[in-house]
C-alpha cells in the first residue's frame, strides 16, 4: 500500500474538522453581521437577531427553551461555569460535591479547587472495570449537604455511555421524597453530541455541557444548558450578556456556525453511525487479532460508534504516537488537554490498570471522512512499528493484563 502523503485523521474525540457547510456560513456572517448583538441600532439588532435563532435551534437540539441556553468561549469553560458556578451559590445549603473518576479534567480539576481552596468535601466515585459508572454508588454518594453532582454523558478517552438519565432519574424521586433537595445533576455531554440523541428532559439534568469542536464545529465555542430555576455564580464580570452569567461580547458568527453543526449532526447522526460501526469494530478486530499483548479499554458495546482505546503492552504510547504520525496517522493517547503531559491516563487507571498499561494506550477516533482503506492502512502498519518498539522497550506488563 503506498505510504506517501497519507493523511489518516483518527483524533476526532480531541477536534473534529470543521464542516465545510459551517465554515461557508461563519464566512458570510463573519462579513455581513457588523455590530455587536448588546448595541440598540439596527446593525446591533441584527445581530441580535441572529444570536437569537441560534440560541432558539441549540435549544432545540437538546430539548431545552432558548432561555436556557448560555453561550461560553469552550466546554471547558461551559464545564467550569456549571460547576463552580452552582457550587459556590449553592454553598449556603452544603459543600459536599460528587463526580467520577473518569470525568474530565475540565471537571475533576474544578472539583478539586472547590476541595483544596473553598473548603468543599469531594466524593469521587469508582467506575466498573468495563469503565462505566454504577448508578447505585453515585446515588449512595448523595448526602443531605451535596449540592453539585457531576457525570459525564460519554467518556472523552473509551467512549462508554454512562447512566446519566438513570442517576438524574432517581435524584427527581429522592427531591420527590424530600431528599437531596439542593442536588444539580450536571453531565460533560462534549463527546455525546454528535453521537447521541440528547434530551434535557429525558436525562433529567439541571446542567449540560457542549462545544462546538466535537460536532464539526467552530473551535472556541460552546453551550451550557442552565435549567429554570437553577442558579448559577459567574465566573467573570463586566457585562450583561447571556444574562450577565457569562459577560463578553459573544461571538455570533462562532455561534452561528456552532448552531449549523448541530443542525448538519441532527440530521445525519443515524448515517454516521451506521458508517463508522463497522469501521469501529473492524479497527478492534484487527488491533488484537494481529498484534499479541494487547486489550480492548472500555465496555464493547456501551460506547459511541467511533471510539476504539486499546492498551498495546510493553512499549510506551507516546514513542507509537510519533512512529504513526511518521506514517501519516494521526491519533492520541488520551485526552487532548492532557496531551503535553507524560502522566498515565487517568482514565485507565481508573479501570483497575497499572501505569504500564496506561502508558500503553491509544485512543482511535474516527470521523464521517474516515473510510476502510484508512483502517485497513493503520491495520497494515500498526504490526511493524509495534514489533520495532516493543524490541527496545525496557517495559513489561504482567501478562494477567492482556491474557
Amino acid at each position: 500500500m503506498n505510504t506517501e502523503n497519507r493523511n489518516v485523521y483518527l483524533d476526532h474525540a480531541a477536534a473534529t474538522p470543521t464542516d465545510q457547510a459551517v465554515v461557508d456560513v461563519m464566512a458570510e456572517f463573519n462579513v455581513d453581521l457588523k455590530g455587536n448583538a448588546g448595541s440598540f441600532h439596527s446593525e446591533g439588532k441584527r445581530a441580535k437577531d441572529q444570536l437569537d435563532k441560534a440560541r432558539a435551534f441549540v435549544a432545540e437540539f437538546l430539548g431545552a427553551r432558548p432561555d436556557e441556553i448560555l453561550f461560553t468561549g469552550s466546554g471547558t469553560e461551559s464545564d467550569n461555569l456549571a460547576i463552580l458556578g452552582y457550587a459556590r451559590v449553592s454553598a449556603k445549603h452544603g459543600k459536599h460535591i460528587v463526580t467520577t473518576s473518569i470525568e474530565h479534567h475540565a471537571v475533576l480539576e474544578a472539583m478539586q479547587h472547590l476541595e483544596r481552596k473553598e473548603g468543599f468535601e469531594l466524593t469521587v466515585v469508582p467506575v466498573e472495570k468495563n469503565g462505566i459508572v454504577d448508578a447505585k454508588k453515585v446515588l449512595d454518594a448523595i448526602r443531605e449537604d451535596t449540592t453539585i453532582v457531576s457525570v459525564m454523558l460519554v467518556n472523552n478517552e473509551i467512549g462508554t455511555i454512562q447512566p446519566v438519565g438513570e442517576i438524574g432519574n432517581a435524584i427527581e424521586k429522592m427531591k420527590k421524597n424530600g431528599k437531596a433537595q439542593h442536588v444539580a445533576l450536571h453531565t460533560d455531554a462534549m463527546q455525546a453530541a454528535a453521537y447521541l440523541e440528547i434530551d434535557v428532559k429525558k436525562l433529567h439534568v439541571n446542567l449540560l455541557s457542549i462545544n462546538g469542536s466535537k460536532v464539526y464545529g467552530p473551535k472556541g465555542v460552546g453551550a451550557l444548558f442552565v435549567k429554570r430555576g437553577t442558579k448559577l455564580q459567574p465566573l467573570t464580570f463586566g457585562g450583561a450578556q447571556e444574562k450577565g452569567i457569562r459577560p463578553g461580547t459573544e461571538d455570533v458568527a462562532s455561534i452561528i456556525g456552532f448552531a449549523t453543526a448541530l443542525q448538519i449532526v441532527k440530521e445525519r447522526r443515524d448515517a454516521d453511525a451506521v458508517h463508522l460501526l463497522p469501521l469501529r469494530e473492524k479497527l478492534i478486530e484487527g488491533i488484537l487479532n494481529s498484534i499479541p499483548k494487547t486489550r480492548l479499554n472500555g465496555d464493547r458495546v456501551q460506547r459511541v460508534p467511533n471510539n476504539v482505546n486499546v492498551s498495546i503492552m510493553d512499549l510506551e504510547g507516546e514513542a507509537l504516537l510519533l512512529y504513526l504520525d511518521a506514517q501519516g496517522i494521526y491519533a492520541s493517547t488520551g485526552s487532548a488537554c492532557t496531551s503535553a503531559s507524560l502522566d498515565p491516563s487517568h482514565v485507565i487507571i481508573a479501570l483497575g490498570m497499572p501505569f504500564e498499561v496506561a502508558h500503553g494506550s491509544m485512543r482511535f477516533t474516527l470521523g464521517r471522512e474516515t473510510t476502510e482503506d484508512d483502517i485497513d492502512y493503520v491495520i497494515e502498519q500498526l504490526p511493524p512499528l509495534v514489533e520495532k518498539l516493543r524490541a527496545i522497550s525496557p517495559v513489561r506488563v504482567d501478562p494477567k493484563y492482556y491474557e
